[in-house]
């Protein structure tokens, strides 16, 4: 039986809900060569039949002046946010929260995709209407968090690895039904531990056969490998660690034959350590950036979507203000969680009569980087508690 998802995401522009296997067409076709003097073979990729569903979402999510609201808290680290205002970490309190957020009037003009955690995709607002409807109503694109979060990674110094794989390809078909069109994967890469090679090979190449595995059951995957803020180290060093990342990460995900058309890149800035002595201009942040994204990301990717990474919501929006000072060949926008969160969390602190304050605080920011990703960002009106730095030392998501 069709649900409600069902008939409203066959009618919106961006997504078509498929009720049968969809018709492979013929995809890349890559040659490999054999032993010396042996013929040539050549493998066809197989998730070809979603090809043009995720260019096409992958394109509405990078559209003008929009970006993503980053909502996909685990229950877990969303008790602590309540916690914060004082609420407890219920079902209840977590609904309200979460309706608070999706119902807020005009959030789609700035905010073309929302990340939800799999308790908030099956889940209705406190009125009663199924949270991925009320997003699709107002233009947003539903996503899904994928990944079961980070564990100890043996063999390394202290670093972590994703988990998650097992049964993806089954949860990522059922997320799909129920009306996500693209998915989040965060892995994470720490300086001061290293980076050790095989952390950053494991980072790499779960993040490749994550996204191969979303694309073959029709979900754009979001490519996310965190690099800390955790750390004294300067730019630079950020620099030289992000370069060696995302080259490992590219060459996994064309192994894996990952359509690039179809993906979306959530990276960190490229800053200095959280505890660095030496702090750097949104100028500098931007330079340093761009660079990294012109050395290492091929054009083909429609969407670079950066995290905040414990950056205050004004620091998050200076700097991606400045990288959109002249046209890329992407669409360089945001993917924030606190840093569109942060002080409309705080004006509501649980109580029915702030919600309305807490969205207008919510819709500020969005604005705010609707316009710092048009390069059009002021920094006017802003309150002081946008300006309060969040970074939280071995943060989990």
């Amino acid at each position: 039986m069709a649900t409600a998802a069902s008939s409203i995401l066959k009618t919106a522009p961006f997504m078509e809900m498929k009720t049968q296997q969809p018709t492979r067409q013929m995809g890349s076709v890559n040659f490999v060569r054999c032993k010396p003097g042996g013929v040539k073979s050549f493998v066809v990729r197989a998730s070809a039949g979603y090809a043009d569903e995720l260019v096409k979402t992958a394109k509405t999510v990078a559209s003008p002046g929009r970006g993503i609201l980053a909502m996909d808290e685990s229950n877990a680290t969303c008790g602590k946010r309540l916690a914060s205002i004082g609420l407890e970490n219920t079902e209840a309190n977590r609904q309200a929260y979460r309706t608070l957020l999706v119902t807020v009037p005009g959030l789609g003009q700035h905010v073309s995709g929302a990340i939800l955690f799999e308790e908030t995709l099956y889940q209705s607002t406190t009125d009663g209407r199924k949270i991925v409807n009320v997003l699709v109503e107002q233009n947003i694109v539903p996503g899904i968090k994928v990944d079961k979060g980070l564990v100890p990674l043996p063999g390394s110094n202290n670093e972590s690895w994703c988990q998650g794989l097992d049964g993806l390809a089954s949860r990522a078909a059922a997320y799909y039904q129920q009306g996500a069109r693209f998915a989040k994967w965060r892995t994470v890469v720490s300086i001061p531990n290293g980076p050790s090679a095989l952390a950053v090979t494991e980072a790499a190449w779960g993040l490749a056969r994550y996204a191969a595995i979303s694309q073959d059951n029709g979900l754009v995957p979001i490519v996310e490998p965190e690099i800390l803020l955790d750390g004294e180290h300067g730019i630079e060093r950020t620099f030289e660690v992000a370069q060696k990342v995302w080259a490992e990460v590219f060459f996994y995900l064309a192994q894996n034959n990952v359509l690039f058309e179809g993906i979306l890149l959530k990276p960190s800035m490229v800053t200095p350590g959280a505890e660095s002595k030496d702090r750097a201009t949104p100028e500098q942040v931007a330079d340093y950036t761009l660079k990294l994204l012109y050395r290492r990301i091929p054009p083909a990717v429609p969407g670079i979507m950066f995290l905040s990474g414990g950056q205050s919501e004004v620091e998050a929006t200076q700097n991606l203000n400045a990288m959109n000072q002249k046209p890329h060949p992407w669409h360089v926008s945001f993917s924030y969680a606190r840093a569109l969160q942060n002080t409309c969390l705080k004006t509501w602190g649980g109580r029915p009569e702030n919600v309305q304050a807490a969205q207008e605080a919510l819709l500020t920011r969005a604005k705010a980087n609707s316009l710092a990703q048009l390069g059009k960002y002021t920094g006017e009106g802003e309150s002081e508690e946008s300006k309060k730095g969040m970074f939280v030392k071995g943060y989990v998501y």
